[in-house]
């Protein structure tokens, strides 16, 4: 395994590491305005929610790595501490990162990078039409983790109107996730898009409690062919199969001629999803 002390390596060298390990990570695409009334889009991937009571989101945009200078979206809300996070999905994609060129300040990257501005309700900056979801904040706190080259700003804003395109909901005017179509930011130049067979579910064991890995017996942990994932979802069941039920279930299940062949034919249920026939094979 390779083994670094942060501090050996060059800001580059050590955010190149981090980005390509901690991903993928969401877009912030930052619309921000000066006291002259400038615009500014910029789009920062280190970004996320940390509450929703208060909805708080937060990004940071660094100083510049290579000459320290602070980006025009952290002088903006310095002197107009407002901001609108716009959502970015694939449609949208290329003209994001065209907004991320080093213009000068002044420039407007809606005019730049072909987006449309739609006035906001509760913020001077404008919104960014074209974008499946827009949050307007008010910044409560900018805070600095350093001054030099590569140190963050933590700008931390409550969310205060909340805008979604009627085309990504689902009948329960909830955010449907098979048609937001959303991106997110990996290491280097990839970008990875949450879609298709890219998307899968995992239940969330809030109500349940699980037996645990720990109580699967040894000959099913020990397993050559059933993976961590697979044994997680075995461990995932509030109880394991009666006796009664195994019985009930044999007719179901092929004759193996091995421990993996019965393995091997589990995973396949589990694949499924179906989590307690596994269990009725594997115990059968």
């Amino acid at each position: 395994m390779l083994s670094i002390n942060p501090k050996d390596l060059s800001i580059p060298a050590l955010q190149k590491y981090l980005q390509s390990a901690v991903a993928p990570r969401p877009i912030c695409f930052a619309s921000s305005i000066s006291k002259n009334g400038e615009v500014n889009l910029a789009p920062f991937s280190f970004f996320n929610i940390f509450s929703s009571n208060p909805p708080i989101a937060v990004f940071s945009p660094a100083y510049s790595g290579r000459t320290g200078a602070p980006k025009d979206t952290l002088l903006n809300i310095l002197e107009v501490p407002e901001c609108v996070i716009n959502i970015v999905n694939y449609n949208m994609v290329h003209q994001t990162s065209l907004a991320s060129s080093p213009f000068t300040k002044g420039i407007n990257e809606f005019k730049k990078a072909g987006f449309t501005e739609l006035k906001s309700e509760l913020v001077t900056p404008p919104r960014v039409l074209e974008s499946p979801v827009q949050l307007e904040c008010k910044v409560i706190e900018v805070k600095e983790l350093g001054k030099q080259g590569g140190a963050g700003n933590l700008i931390i804003c409550e969310i205060i109107k909340i805008h979604i395109n009627e085309a990504i909901l689902n009948s329960e005017n909830q955010i449907d996730t098979t048609k937001i179509d959303l991106v997110a930011r990996m290491g280097d130049n990839w970008y990875c898009r949450a879609n298709g067979n890219a998307l899968f579910e995992v239940q969330k064991p809030i109500t349940t409690i699980g037996i645990g890995f720990d109580a699967i017996p040894n000959e099913i942990k020990n397993s050559t062919i059933l993976t961590g994932n697979n044994l997680g979802l075995l461990g995932s069941v509030e109880n394991l199969p009666t006796q009664t039920e195994i019985d009930n279930y044999k007719n179901n299940v092929p004759k193996f001629n091995s421990e993996n062949e019965k393995h091997l034919f589990a995973q396949s249920l589990l694949q499924l999803n179906k989590v307690k026939e596994a269990w009725m094979v594997l115990l059968s």
